[in-house]
């Protein structure tokens, strides 16, 4: 089950929430509104450029709407400065820390490794590119209610080139009918996510399709989702892992692989 939120929806339910926090000045609030416990999660492949200013904002963010919180980014084998920039963070924030790896982990990788290493109640991640706003959280957390499990952001406009827009709608349809997905973006990697779910499921890609067998494993679990529209950004620094024709190829053929396993066989549904 899913739920589509507009525009409009996110905008009342986001002053709301302002609102409610601001009548908290304790764990559980004046009017036993409870500030969540959030864990910000950020895989990092050379985004030296983008990913202090990220925790940064991630870091005043989470301070806005919550006392328990941390962001952890998953430094994923880096050779430019993103380790440094890292290292920085860490010794200058308290609720920052992170893990650098010698040899990349894949982006599955990454993402298995920062489930675990998070801690809270709730997980939020989104890539180290900085494409996402980390201040519209606040729009996830509105979606957030006791009937929702999952929220996912859906892009309002994408902000990359046409090249690009045209493969990511290409790869939206052609997944969105192998794998029967009702989010309308299932590619729209900024997500809020209560722990508990994802301890019922097992994680096992360790390249991109991760977020295609998260999605699914979810779905077929039956956990309800919310969507909400947020803002998309020109990639400033870097390039991205995904759109190039090698890696366009070995993503089909995964593809084919995740389809038959979850798809097919149904493997997930038998554990």
């Amino acid at each position: 089950m899913h739920f589509t939120v507009k525009p409009i929806d996110v905008l009342i339910a986001g002053l709301w929430y302002n609102f409610s926090l601001m009548l908290t000045d304790t764990k559980d609030g004046i009017m036993g509104v409870r500030r969540p416990a959030i864990s910000a999660f950020f895989p990092a492949f050379n985004d030296g450029g983008t990913i202090g200013s990220l925790v940064v904002t991630t870091l005043k963010t989470l301070a806005e709407v919550s006392d328990d919180y941390e962001v952890v980014v998953v430094e994923n084998g880096s050779s430019d400065y993103t380790v440094e920039v890292l290292e920085e963070l860490a010794q200058q924030y308290e609720h920052f820390r992170y893990y650098a790896h010698r040899e990349p982990l894949g982006y599955g990788g990454a993402l298995r490794v920062g489930f675990a290493r998070c801690t809270k109640e709730l997980i939020f991640y989104t890539d180290g590119d900085a494409q996402y706003d980390p201040r519209e959280i606040k729009l996830l957390l509105a979606a957030l209610t006791d009937e929702v499990e999952v929220v996912n952001g859906w892009k309002i406009d994408r902000s990359d080139p046409l090249h690009r827009i045209i493969i990511g709608r290409v790869y939206h349809h052609i997944v969105k009918f192998m794998f029967g997905f009702k989010l309308r973006d299932v590619d729209c990697d900024f997500r809020l996510i209560r722990r508990h779910v994802l301890d019922t499921i097992e994680l096992e890609s360790d390249s991109g399709t991760i977020c295609l067998e998260l999605v699914k494993k979810l779905q077929d679990a039956g956990y309800r989702f919310a969507e909400v529209p947020v803002h998309h950004y020109h990639r400033s620094y870097g390039k991205s892992q995904f759109f190039n024709f090698p890696r366009l190829w070995r993503t089909g053929v995964q593809l084919i692989e995740l389809w038959w396993k979850l798809v097919w066989r149904r493997e997930h549904m038998r554990r």
